[in-house]
């Protein structure tokens, strides 16, 4: 879909697609669990518990930031990030209000 078609949707719907694709990959969903186990961490300290490359890791945390659900501070020469707890809140709250949507409406669909 191009660009110029995302505006035609609503807002809601464009922010729960934009968590989708940060939630769709399993070593972002081992680093969002890591960093709410934590509350905080470093870089270094999630490369050493993750099966993956330092460059892998950034790029994973890369995807997650810009999608909102973490944030990051330059501490030095390192950069600690941690859960974005107005955005986790947010993700949270249209993911479920999405899922809550759906009511089955008969036995034997498809």
């Amino acid at each position: 879909m191009g660009l110029s078609k995302t505006e035609e949707f609503r807002q809601s719907d464009i922010n729960v697609a934009r968590y989708a694709k940060a939630l769709a990959h399993p070593a972002r969903i081992a680093i969002l669990r890591i960093l709410v186990d934590r509350s905080s961490c470093i870089c270094g300290d999630i490369v050493e518990e993750l099966p993956l490359s330092q460059s892998t890791v950034s790029q994973h945390l890369k995807e997650l930031k810009e999608a909102g659900l973490i944030k990051g501070e330059i501490e030095g020469k390192k950069v600690c990030y941690c859960i974005d707890d107005q955005a986790w809140k947010q993700a949270q709250q249209l993911i479920e209000d999405l899922f809550a949507r759906y009511k089955p409406c008969c036995t034997s669909c498809c």
